[in-house]
C-alpha cells in the first residue's frame, strides 16, 4: 500500500497526486486540528472522472452537520466515540455507503470478507450508549456550535490571540465553502497565541473549568495544545508545514455555561506574559 498526503484545500493538488495504481481518495473535512476544509463536490468529481473511491472522515461534524454521502462521496465515516456518542464514555465508528457503493457487489464482498476476519459487530452496551447519545444529538450539537461562535468573537478580540481559525467566522478563510457543505460550524476552535510554545503550554497550566484531553465531543470543553500533547514528538519543522504551530490550541467546547467557559479562558490569558517564550517540556497535567 502507497499512500501519498497533499493539501486538499487545493483540488488541483488532489488531481495532480493521481497515479495509475490510485484506488481511493482519502480526506477529512474539517481536518484535527487546523480546521482545514475540502470542497467535497469537487473531489468527487475528480474521484468519479478518475474512476476512484471518496471516503470522507466526517468526525469533526458528526452527519448532523454535514453528510459527505449527499456531497457524492462514496463513503462517509462518523466517530461514535465523539458527537454521536457525545459522553466520552463508548468507542466506535461507523461506516456508511452510497447506493452506488453498496450495489456493488465487488466492493460488498470484499467488505463482507473483512467484517468476518476482523469482527464488526459492537457490543450491546456500546450500542445502548450509542442509542442513548443519538436521542441528543442535536440540542448537544446546537448547543456547542452556538457557544463556540461566541467564544471565537470573543478570542478574536482578545490581545494575547494571533489568530483565530472557526468556519463561522467572516475572517476565517474557507468561510463560504465551510457554509456550502456544513449546516453549522461546529463545535471546535484552532487559535494561535501570541508568545508560542510557552504562552500554549502556560494557557494549558493555568485553565480550571476547560479540561485537558486531546478528545472532542464530550459534554466537557476539552482544551489541548499539540505541540506540547499530540503531536510533541512529531518535528518543529514537520507540524509547521500542516499549520500545527507552536502557539496552536485546540478547543472542543462542551455544554458547560457559555459564561463559565468564556471566564475560565480569561482568567487563564490574564495569567499569561506574551514576551515570556517558555522552556520546552511536556505539560504537567498530561500525567
Amino acid at each position: 500500500m502507497e499512500a501519498d498526503f497533499v493539501d486538499t484545500r487545493k483540488t488541483e493538488n488532489i488531481r495532480s497526486a493521481i497515479k495509475q495504481n490510485t484506488k481511493v481518495i482519502f480526506i477529512e473535512t474539517p481536518s484535527n486540528p487546523t480546521l482545514n476544509i475540502t470542497d467535497i463536490r469537487a473531489t468527487a468529481k475528480i474521484a468519479k472522472e478518475a474512476g476512484l473511491l471518496l471516503i470522507v472522515d466526517n468526525t469533526f461534524t458528526s452527519p448532523y452537520l454535514q453528510r459527505p454521502i449527499e456531497l457524492g462521496a462514496a463513503v462517509a465515516v462518523h466517530s461514535l466515540t465523539k458527537d454521536l456518542g457525545g459522553h466520552s464514555d463508548l468507542v466506535g465508528g461507523v461506516s456508511v455507503y452510497s447506493r452506488e457503493f453498496s450495489e456493488n457487489q465487488e466492493y460488498m464482498k470484499r467488505l463482507k470478507r473483512a467484517s468476518d476476519d476482523f469482527g464488526a459487530n459492537f457490543n450491546p452496551e456500546d450500542a445502548f450508549l450509542a442509542l442513548r447519545g443519538l436521542e441528543t444529538l442535536s440540542l448537544r450539537v446546537d448547543t456547542k456550535c452556538n457557544s463556540a461562535q461566541a467564544i471565537a468573537e470573543y478570542l478574536n478580540k482578545h490581545d494575547k490571540i494571533e489568530q483565530v481559525f472557526y468556519p463561522g467566522l467572516r475572517s476565517f478563510p474557507q468561510y463560504d465553502l465551510a457554509a456550502s457543505q456544513m449546516d453549522k460550524p461546529g463545535g471546535v476552535i484552532w487559535f494561535i497565541m501570541k508568545g508560542g510554545y510557552g504562552a500554549g503550554e502556560n494557557l494549558m497550566n493555568n485553565v480550571k473549568l476547560c479540561t485537558l484531553a486531546v478528545s472532542l465531543g464530550s459534554t466537557a470543553t476539552l482544551i489541548s495544545h499539540p505541540a506540547s500533547m499530540t503531536h510533541r514528538i512529531v518535528p518543529r519543522e514537520q507540524r509547521e508545514k500542516v499549520g500545527i504551530v507552536d502557539g496552536g490550541i485546540r478547543l472542543a467546547v462542551g455544554l458547560e455555561d457559555l459564561e463559565d467557559i468564556i471566564a475560565d479562558l480569561d482568567q487563564a490569558l490574564d495569567s499569561i506574559e506574551t514576551n515570556r517564550s517558555g522552556e520546552k517540556h511536556i505539560v504537567a497535567s498530561m500525567q
